[in-house]
C-alpha cells in the first residue's frame, strides 16, 4: 500500500511547516520509551536527521522507500538501526523511535474533527511511518546478526590463545567444547603462530576439554597433520584417565603422536627433543669438520 504524489507533497509541506513542534514532540515521545538510556540532545539530533531526510524524500515526488531517490532516507534509518543495535537497545525500542512520529502528527492533525482531508492526510502519514518502522526493524535485525557474528568470532579467537612456552615451543590450551568452527580457528591460529615464531614443536593441551569423542579427536588429528605440513611436531597433553579410557573405548588411534598427561610433561618432552636435535646437529657438524 502506497500514497499518491499529492499526498506525498502535502505530507512534506506539513512536516516542513510544523518542523519545530513535530521534532520536539517526536523526541519527547521516543524518549519515554528509552527510559533515559539516551540523552535528550542525542535523541533530538537523531530525530532531526530523520525528519529532514523524510521531508526531502516526500517532497521529491510519490513516496517509495525502495526508489533511488529514497537512498538518503534509507541510509539514515540504517544508521539509526546500527547505532541502536551497538548500544544494546531492543528492536522494539528502536522501532518505537520511528513510530512515535504518528503520535506527534496527532498534535498537528486534529482527526477528531472528522474532516475528510485531515483523515486522508493522517492515513497517508501512517502508511509512510509503517513502512519506515518495518524497514528499521529489518535493518536492526541485520545489524544485530552481524554484531553477534563478529562477537562470536572474537570470542573464538580469545578462547584459543597460542602462547610461547619456550624458545621453539608454543602451546595452545583448549577449554570447552571443540566444534568444527572453533577447530578451524584453532588450526589457523596455531599454524600462523608456527610461521611467526618458527617453532618446531607445538603442544595441544586438552586439559580443559570436558570430553573427547570421535569428532573432537578428528579435529585434533587434522590440526596435527596441518602442523606437520608446516614442519612442526605436535604433542597432545592433558590426557586424563577418563579421557584415556574414552579414547580406547572409541578405538581412536593417535598413531605416532606423542601424548602426555600434563602440560609440564609435554614441555619436558619437547625440550628433550629440541636438545637431542641440537646434539645431533652438532655431531653432524663436527663430523663434517673432522672430514
Amino acid at each position: 500500500m502506497g500514497i499518491t504524489a499529492d499526498e506525498s507533497s502535502h505530507l512534506a509541506a506539513l512536516l516542513s511547516e510544523h518542523a519545530e513542534h513535530l521534532v520536539t514532540r517526536w523526541t519527547e515521545i521516543a524518549a519515554a520509551s528509552l527510559r533515559g538510556r539516551m540523552t535528550e540532545a542525542e535523541l533530538r539530533q537523531e530525530v532531526q536527521e530523520l525528519h529532514r531526510a523524510l521531508t526531502i524524500t516526500l517532497g521529491d515526488g510519490q513516496f517509495d522507500l525502495g526508489a533511488e531517490r529514497s537512498a538518503g532516507l534509507r541510509a539514515t534509518l540504517a544508521d539509526l538501526s546500527r547505532t541502536r543495535a551497538r548500544q544494546g537497545f531492543t528492536a522494539t525500542e528502536t522501532a518505537v523511535s520511528v513510530f512515535a512520529l504518528k503520535d506527534a502528527l496527532l498534535d498537528v492533525l486534529d482527526v477528531r474533527t472528522g474532516d475528510r482531508e485531515t483523515l486522508t492526510a493522517f492515513v497517508a502519514a501512517s502508511t509512510v511511518v509503517d513502512q519506515l518502522g518495518l524497514f528499521t526493524f529489518e535493518q536492526y535485525t541485520k545489524s544485530r546478526e552481524r554484531l553477534i557474528a563478529d562477537q562470536t568470532e572474537q570470542l573464538l579467537e580469545l578462547s584459543t590463545p597460542v602462547v610461547k612456552l619456550w624458545d621453539g615451543v608454543v602451546a595452545i590450551p583448549l577449554v570447552g567444547t571443540l566444534d568444527s568452527a572453533r577447530a578451524q580457528v584453532v588450526m589457523e591460529r596455531l599454524l600462523q603462530t608456527l610461521v611467526d615464531t618458527g617453532s618446531p614443536y607445538a603442544i595441544i593441551d586438552i586439559t580443559g576439554v570436558p570430553a573427547v569423542d570421535t569428532q573432537v579427536a578428528q579435529h585434533i588429528l587434522k590440526t596435527v597433520v596441518a602442523a606437520r605440513l608446516m614442519g612442526a611436531e605436535c604433542i597432545i597433553s592433558g590426557i586424563r584417565p577418563q579421557i584415556a579410557q574414552t579414547i580406547v573405548a572409541l578405538g581412536i588411534e593417535f598413531g605416532d603422536i606423542a601424548t602426555k598427561s600434563t602440560l609440564a610433561d609435554a614441555l619436558r618432552h619437547a625440550l628433550r627433543m629440541i636438545d637431542a636435535s641440537r646434539r645431533a646437529t652438532g655431531a653432524v657438524a663436527a663430523g663434517h669438520r673432522g672430514a
